[in-house]
């Protein structure tokens, strides 16, 4: 028999989390995650369902009954999108400039799908003329696919003028909302998304591992038509749609995140007592503060200012700088964590968060002093 190993309760200090997520989780949402666990069945967790599914589609600014948060982080809020919508042989443009545009097309193939795939550099947001091109070209395509803001790079694109391109040719639109959620203008219902997807961890400043989405009504009729069967199990939105559905009595999916969800509906209850213009508006002007601070430091930034999202801002690291060392000195001396770059931005960029109780004056004013002091 193996001896029990010798293990201390795990304490970790109180780092600053100005990376590309996960973000500071507000105090209030770590105090409402401790509150007592009860059944993912109890009357009083149900009520709590129903408030939280409200929540979401305030933040989403959408009616959308079937709004939801999956229990899993925001990947498989990207797969629950693609795997209820798509079937082998769709045609799914595929909008491409950084990581996560790449993701969904892993995702299209998996499906047994074909993507036909609009490549926009990094950095860059996606170039609506590309898309539409792509449009007339492949007149079979059932969906649009792109990232509202890719945490990869930095880059916002404008998902309205997108989605609008989607239904002028018939196409149901899916949505990457993962850093966009309660950090910029989101208008679900306006904008006319079919399927969007977001996580915890980024702009809402919960906990990590659920994944909000929302489905319109013309993409849940498509769920409802499938002639074959969702590949996931876990993840087929006709086996959870009861289990979200209004109403005392829910039909038994999973054991749900019970003291998660507790969180997420706290971050919520805090971005709907903010408002989200309110909430849109602080993290641009705690992103004007930055920038300028970073420029006066000499760091030059990746994306163009009318296409930058100001909850991550991606600069270039200055020439001869050793990025792991400047990120592991940030860390150890200041308890600040800033991000590494990724993907074609790797060794060559950094990315500094501003996301939901991030997006703060005291956090800016550490991040400054502390890249100053590390630099010189």
């Amino acid at each position: 028999m193996l001896n029990p190993p010798v293990v201390s309760a795990f304490s970790p200090p109180r780092r600053i989390l100005m990376g590309p997520g996960p973000s500071d989780v507000y105090p209030q949402v770590l105090a409402a995650q401790s509150r007592p666990t009860i059944g993912h069945l109890d009357p009083l967790f149900i009520g709590m369902m129903d408030e939280l599914k409200s929540l979401l589609q305030y933040a989403f600014q959408t009616k959308n009954d079937m709004t939801l948060a999956v229990s899993a982080p925001g990947s498989a809020g990207m797969e629950t999108c693609f795997v209820n919508l798509l079937e082998p042989g769709d045609t799914v443009i595929v909008c491409r400039n950084g990581v996560f545009g790449d993701r969904m097309r892993q995702n299209v193939e998996r499906c047994g799908a074909e993507a036909i795939v609009v490549d926009n550099a990094w950095g860059e947001p996606v170039d609506p003329h590309a898309v539409e091109a792509a449009l007339v070209a492949n007149p079979k395509a059932k969906y649009l696919a792109f990232v509202h803001a890719e945490t990869s790079t930095g880059a916002l694109s404008d998902a309205k003028t997108l989605c609008a391109l989607a239904r002028k040719f018939g196409c149901l639109s899916i949505v990457d909302a993962v850093t966009s959620l309660g950090g910029v203008e989101l208008k679900v219902d306006e904008w006319g998304i079919d399927a969007i997807y977001s996580g915890s961890q980024k702009c809402l400043s919960c906990v990590p591992g659920l994944s909000p989405v929302s489905f319109s009504p013309a993409a849940v009729e498509k769920i409802k038509q499938r002639k074959t069967v969702v590949q996931s199990w876990f993840l087929d939105q006709s086996l959870v749609m009861n289990y979200w559905s209004g109403g005392a009595k829910r039909s038994y999916h999973h054991t749900a995140p019970v003291n998660t969800l507790y969180a997420l509906h706290e971050s919520l209850r805090l971005l709907s007592q903010e408002g989200l213009e309110n909430a849109w508006q602080r993290h641009r002007d705690m992103h004007k503060i930055l920038k300028q601070e970073l420029q006066r430091l000499g760091l030059e930034f990746v994306v163009a200012e009318e296409s930058r999202l100001p909850q991550l801002n991606t600069v270039y690291i200055p020439k001869g700088v050793d990025d792991a060392a400047i990120r592991k000195q940030l860390l150890v001396q200041y308890n600040l964590e800033i991000g590494a770059g990724l993907g074609e931005f790797a060794g060559k960029a950094w990315r500094i968060g501003l996301m939901g109780y991030a997006a703060r004056r005291e956090n800016i004013v550490l991040c400054i002093k502390a890249l100053e002091n590390v630099l010189a």
